[in-house]
């Protein structure tokens, strides 16, 4: 079912350390959402039933490298399965939220890079950027950590001029999950659910490009996502039929 089982690589650690220090409830309450958390995804992770698609032009494998990974931050849940164990890179924020779910993401695997958009942003993009360099994958929740929800920061598209690494896209639809009433509608898939995964083809943003061009590609970026999502979203329901066939 799922590609990036084959690919087995410690979890380790690479990050920007930062000054944030949280209260002793915080700290106790941190470590009961993380354990509960990973052994939530941990345990309904193995029941779903994946297909991957593709646009012409898109990756070919979950675990091809290096390339610049963008998606929203509501597939968060089944991405960490779904990609889990091949060592992709991602900035995690800061925040209190932030904080647990870099926590939970590096027991399946992948490295955190510490920042976000509004605090150590350069420094995360320079981690990254030295991630991509050494020929791994980096991901970006592009709405993340407080939204607006499913609207594109610049950050990878900048990313993709200094490194020469092409961005792709995907997005994650479910056909049965709890959706919380939060900032991003987070999607909890529920045991035994279908899960179409929709890449799209790769982008690439020439070196020489101007700032003010950049935001050509920022919205070819936001395109991009809008068309993996609405696809995503129309064709889940055919999920396990020949057209649509389960990943193995």
């Amino acid at each position: 079912m799922n590609q990036a089982s084959t690919h087995e690589v410690p979890a380790t650690t690479e990050s920007v350390s930062g000054p944030r220090r949280f209260t002793l409830r915080q700290r106790i309450v941190l470590r009961i959402i993380i354990a509960a958390g990973y052994w939530f995804i941990r345990l309904i992770g193995p029941t779903l039933r994946v297909c991957v698609s593709r646009e012409e032009g898109a990756q070919q494998s979950i675990g091809e490298r290096p390339l610049i990974v963008s998606f929203w931050h509501a597939c968060m849940i089944p991405a960490t399965y779904i990609c889990r164990n091949i060592g992709v890179r991602v900035m995690s924020s800061y925040s209190y939220d932030g904080e647990y779910m870099g926590r939970i993401i590096r027991r399946f695997g992948f490295v955190a890079v510490k920042g976000s958009s509004s605090r150590n942003a350069v420094w995360a993009l320079l981690g990254l950027r030295r991630a991509l360099q050494e020929g791994w994958t980096v991901a970006f929740t592009l709405d993340g950590p407080r939204g607006p929800r499913c609207k594109v920061k610049p950050g990878p598209v900048a990313l993709a001029r200094s490194s020469g690494v092409p961005l792709s896209v995907f997005h994650m639809a479910v056909d049965r999950a709890w959706v919380l009433n939060t900032w991003d509608r987070l999607i909890i898939p529920k045991p035994f659910s279908r899960v179409l995964m929709r890449f799209g083809k790769l982008i690439s943003v020439p070196p020489n490009v101007s700032d003010a061009d950049l935001e050509v590609y920022q919205g070819e970026l936001q395109d991009s996502l809008d068309r993996v999502r609405e696809f995503a979203e129309a064709n889940i329901k055919k999920v396990g039929t020949p057209e649509f066939p389960y990943a193995v």
